[in-house]
């Protein structure tokens, strides 16, 4: 990846005033990599031969440099490495090497109508600011947003047809095509070019309750997709994609290179997917806890290793990989909604509060817990997260950072409000992510954790 493709996405306008506040942050760091006093680094900063001066960039080691520059996060590094060229070659270097791993915080991708259907924005929430991003065709705004994992985008253009795009580097990869999901088959026109699609409504346990229905290239994907995740797959060493689809929520997988999708039959109603060694681990709306096992060769078997009960009515269900091993199963719980309001009033679903448990995959002890003390969550459509707001001190401890999934809003009713916020775990209450609202409606903004790797490189998994 070219630095300027980079540098242009992120609004490098300003790198002249920020090239003595990037100066500032290398010096900051510098002492505790090198274990300077402040004494000696001020005699370091004497020695700097031409002298630094103020607006200027120190000449250091490109491997001091690199040391420096794999400790900022990525809009950081992106700005340091436009600022000189001994600073571009650092940067570049740490890239290709593949040794640029900073855990990043979680930023929310959003588009707006007034910066065009090609561009998007990312927030900082460690910065409290937007870069804007120009991304690939087709248009960004014109695209469905149904996943974000590792860096990458999942979207769904206007042919129903999915894409992963990582949003930094602009890369992007094409997914196997949509007619060969189980449930999908192609309709042509005279001429031979594909006209609409016919949707199957069979799942793994019965054969479809209705005949199947058609729809045209874009409508689709309004029925048909709902929330997709980007996993490492340890057993190939590459990626894998799973898709949750209609109807009734089944499972599909594909790994990057792959011609089709395979499906997973025969359990439905999942809203959440987690990996670990090899395990998939799927949710359902019923509080079953599937594990699906990709290491035993080409046929995966699936076991439910869990069963809950659905005590709370509207809402959704999440699992979440916690830093200490177990696994999170999380109840968002939407009291406060009116789906069929009086006339002139407007639809709403508001998230309202949180049930967390913890599940002991080793003991298979399964216990509410009401606090998640100095941890802090993202849900979403992007892959669900569990982070220590200690290593991520922008982070607000014991909250739920939430965007909306609901399928009614992100692929229907694609321009009402959205149900998104901060919540508070400790008394429920809600505040903004950003105020006032910078985002449009559709596509719905969602989390994303930046990352510079490209797939080649990603997925030469350790």
């Amino acid at each position: 990846m070219e630095l300027s493709s980079v540098a242009s996405m992120m609004s490098l306008g300003s790198l002249a005033i920020q090239r003595t506040y990037l100066c500032s942050l290398v010096f900051r760091v510098l002492p505790k990599l090198l274990g300077y006093t402040p004494s000696s680094l001020k005699k370091l900063c004497k020695d700097v031969d031409p002298p630094l001066i103020v607006g200027t960039s120190p000449e250091l080691a490109q491997d001091i440099l690199m040391d420096i520059f794999a400790t900022l996060e990525i809009p950081d590094l992106i700005r340091a490495g436009a600022v000189s060229p001994s600073w571009q070659s650092a940067y570049t270097s740490l890239q290709s090497l593949g040794l640029y791993n900073l855990s990043q915080t979680p930023c929310l991708l959003y588009t707006s109508e007034s910066a065009g259907d090609s561009s998007a924005y990312l927030y900082s929430l460690s910065e409290k600011r937007s870069y804007k991003l120009t991304l690939p065709d087709p248009p960004i705004r014109t695209r469905c947003l149904i996943g974000s994992s590792h860096g990458w985008l999942v979207t769904v253009d206007e042919r129903s047809e999915m894409h992963l795009v990582n949003p930094i580097t602009c890369e992007q990869i094409a997914l196997p095509s949509v007619i060969t999901i189980e449930q999908v088959k192609p309709i042509f026109d005279e001429y031979g070019d594909l006209h609409k699609y016919e949707l199957s409504w069979h799942t793994g346990t019965r054969a479809g309750y209705n005949s199947p229905s058609i729809f045209y290239l874009d409508k689709l994907r309004d029925e048909l997709h709902y929330k997709a995740f980007v996993f490492p797959d340890t057993s190939t060493g590459t990626y894998m994609v799973v898709l949750i689809h209609n109807p009734k929520q089944q499972l599909s997988f594909a790994r990057v290179g792959d011609d089709k999708w395979t499906w997973l039959p025969p359990h439905d109603a999942y809203q959440d997917c987690a990996y670990k060694d090899g395990l998939l681990y799927a949710v359902t709306g019923f509080g079953e806890l599937h594990a699906f096992d990709f290491s035993s060769g080409p046929v995966v078997t699936v076991e439910m290793i869990l069963q809950m009960r659905n005590m709370y009515g509207c809402g959704y269900m999440y699992i979440v990989q916690a830093p200490w091993d177990d696994l999170l199963l999380i109840w968002r719980i939407c009291a406060d909604h009116d789906l069929e309001p009086e006339p002139g009033a407007s639809v709403f679903w508001n998230t309202t509060e949180y049930k967390i448990y913890e599940f002991d995959l080793t003991g298979s002890k399964l216990k509410e817990i009401d606090c998640l003390h100095d941890h802090v969550l993202f849900l979403g459509h992007n892959q669900s997260l569990c982070f220590s707001a200690e290593e991520y001190p922008s982070l607000k401890a014991n909250h739920v950072y939430f965007t909306d999934d609901n399928e009614l809003w992100t692929l229907r009713w694609k321009n009402d409000h959205r149900d998104m916020g901060i919540l508070n775990l400790d008394d429920n209450n809600k505040e903004e992510v950003v105020s006032p609202q910078l985002f449009s409606n559709f596509p719905a903004p969602i989390w994303v954790t930046p990352d510079l790797r490209k797939m080649d490189v990603a997925s030469r998994v350790d």
